[in-house]
This record gives structure tokens, sequence and C-alpha cells, in this order.
């Protein structure tokens, strides 16, 4: 026991607590889900979020504290974002042949996201600064912290509303296209990617390589048209 506390007194005084805390909890969810043959309700996303979120709260312990050893986790994102092109180029040919099609759900299906968010914001009364904050919620987080500052809006709440679009997404996807009937791995992939970015590709990745290429091409294409068509509008409107 008084090796632990050394231990642990050790570790919440450097960098290393939140690299560690980071490593260790999503590890045990990632294996649970694995055991569990990765249900929805089991995203090691979602639970890795609430068991650190808890074990922040628990120790008193501050963010930037975590951070401090979190970033370097946080660096691989960009690395991570690239790997997604080689299931893209696998299957180059079937893009191009569609490409046209593709771009035309892409666009529909991004501004039926951001469109509906804002649409519900604004009927529920929100501020401005917070509907800027929803219009980028389908676009990856680092994305949407940097669209939303463009918009006026307040980075750090877009980032919290990428990341509880995605963990809603990954979650209930199946049984949403499973009442609607598609059947089809692309249009699942493409359909996760639109609404709910990296963590809704991660876990289309999990369940089929052409949903998570897919998934990880409507990742792309919202990105780029989030970043070139929402500052645009939003001066418009």
């Amino acid at each position: 026991m008084t090796d632990f506390v050394n231990l642990w007194v050790y570790l919440s005084a450097t960098p290393l607590f939140g690299l560690t805390a980071t490593l260790t909890v999503y590890v045990l969810a990632a294996t649970l889900s694995a055991w569990l043959q990765h249900p929805p309700w089991a995203n090691p996303v979602l639970w890795s979020v609430l068991a650190l979120a808890l074990l922040l709260w628990s120790t008193g312990t501050a963010y930037p504290v975590y951070f401090s050893g979190a970033q370097f986790i946080h660096f691989l994102l960009g690395p991570a974002v690239v790997a997604l092109a080689w299931p893209l180029w696998q299957r180059r040919a079937q893009l191009r042949a569609r490409a046209p099609a593709l771009l035309a759900a892409a666009l529909l299906g991004g501004a039926t996201a951001s469109g509906s968010a804002v649409a519900l914001g604004w009927a529920l009364g929100l501020p401005l600064e917070v509907l800027a904050s929803l219009a980028p919620k389908s676009v990856t987080a680092p994305v949407a912290m940097g669209i939303a500052t463009q918009l006026g809006g307040i980075p750090a709440l877009a980032a919290a509303f990428a990341v509880l679009t995605g963990l809603v997404g990954a979650t209930t996807a199946k049984f949403l296209f499973d009442r609607a009937g598609v059947t089809r791995m692309a249009q699942r992939g493409f359909a996760l990617g639109t609404a709910a970015h990296g963590i809704g590709a991660a876990r289309a990745l999990q369940v089929h390589p052409d949903a998570g290429a897919y998934a990880a091409l409507a990742l792309g294409l919202q990105v780029l048209l989030a970043a070139l068509l929402l500052p645009p509008l939003a001066r418009l409107f």
C-alpha cells in the first residue's frame, strides 16, 4: 500500500500522470469492449471519458495538470487521421466512380447536421455564441474549435459539442441503421462519418473495412466543406 501511495504521489506531480491515466483507462475500456464483442454501448472512448472525468474530479486534479501529460496522445490525432487515407487509397477506383454522388451526399449531410442543430438551438433561444459553437458539431474537434472561433463561438464549447456528437453517433448508429433498413456497409460508414466525424469513423472501422473507409472519406469531406462554407454562410445570415 505504501508503494502504491508513493507511486501516486510521483505520477500526480509529473506529466506522466495524464499519459499513464489515459493509456491505462483506454486499454482497460478497449479490452472490455473486445471481450463483449464490441457492442455500441461499450464504446471505449465513451467509457474512457467518463472514467477520466471521474478520476480528475475525485482526486481534485486540475485539467492543465492532466493535459500536460495527455498532450503526447493528443499529438497523435494528426497522424491517426492521416492514416485513414490508406483504406481510401485501396478503394480509389470505386471512389472516383462515385465522386459526384458522394460529394452531393456530403453537402446535404453536412448541411442537415449543422442546420438542424443551429435551428433547434435558435428555437430554444440559445445565445449567438452557443449557436456558433453548435454549427461545426459534426466536424472533428480540432477543426470545430477553429471554425467556432471564426464564427464568434466558444472553442472549448465547440469541442465539447463535437465530442458529444461523436459519442452519441457511435453508440446509436447501429440501432438507427437497423430501424431505417440501411444494410450496405459503405452507406452506413459514410453516414456515420458525416454525422459523427472521427469517433464515428473509429466505430465504423471496428465493424467493417468498407464502413471504415467510407466513414474516413466522409470525415475528410466534412472537414473541408465546413471550413470552406460555414464562415461565409455565417456572415451571410
